[in-house]
C-alpha cells in the first residue's frame, strides 16, 4: 500500500508519495514520469508523519531557505539510479553541478575509470523525488540550462529562487 499527499506550491501542486515510514515519490503534477512506480499500487490518501515533515520541509523551502534536514525517504530504484540519487543529495542549496560532475562521482564510486554523462542524465531524470532529491541543481556543459522533469521554466525559477542569476546560461529544450 502506498499513501498519497498533497501539497500546493508557488509552482503548482505537488503530488507526495510513500510507505508508512518515508516519502518515496514526490513530483509536480503533470511532469514526466509523473506518478512512475505507482501503476501497480494500490493507493490511499492519508497524512503520514513523513509527509508531514515534507510538508514542513516544502515551505521552508519555498520561503527561499535551506531547510537543514532531509525528511525521512526512501529511493525506489536501481541500483545505478539509487547511486545517482544519493549524489544529487551532496549538491548543497544553492549550488549546481553538471551531467559530467555527476556520472565522474558515480564512475568513481563504481570504481570505474569514466562513464557517460548521458547515463548520468537519463537516471537524473528519473529521480522520483524531484526537489528534496535536487535534480533541478544539474546544469548541462558549460553552464546551460537543459532537462528538467518538471519543465524548463520551473527550473529557472527554482535555480533563481535558490539564488543563482541564470544570466548568460544558454537555454537548450
Amino acid at each position: 500500500m502506498k499513501y498519497l499527499g498533497y501539497y500546493d506550491s508557488p509552482l503548482g501542486l505537488v503530488t507526495l508519495a510513500g510507505d508508512a515510514d518515508s516519502l518515496t515519490g514526490l513530483w509536480f503534477k503533470g511532469q514526466s514520469h509523473y506518478m512512475s512506480g505507482l501503476e501497480n499500487e494500490e493507493t490511499a490518501e492519508r497524512e503520514t508523519d513523513a509527509f508531514r515533515q515534507t510538508k514542513k520541509w516544502l515551505d521552508i523551502y519555498f520561503s527561499g531557505r535551506d531547510p537543514g534536514f532531509i525528511p525521512p525517504i526512501k529511493v525506489e530504484a536501481t541500483p545505478f539510479r539509487t547511486v545517482v540519487a544519493d549524489i544529487l543529495l551532496t549538491i548543497p542549496f544553492g549550488s549546481t553541478a553538471s551531467y559530467l560532475d555527476i556520472a565522474r562521482e558515480a564512475a568513481r564510486r563504481a570504481g570505474h575509470e569514466r562513464m557517460s554523462a548521458r547515463a548520468a542524465g537519463n537516471a537524473v531524470g528519473h529521480n522520483p523525488i524531484s526537489l528534496i532529491i535536487p535534480c533541478h541543481r544539474v546544469i548541462g556543459a558549460g553552464g546551460s540550462l537543459t532537462g528538467y522533469a518538471g519543465g524548463l521554466e520551473k527550473k529557472i525559477w527554482l535555480l533563481q529562487m535558490e539564488g543563482h542569476s541564470i544570466e548568460g546560461m544558454k537555454l537548450i529544450r
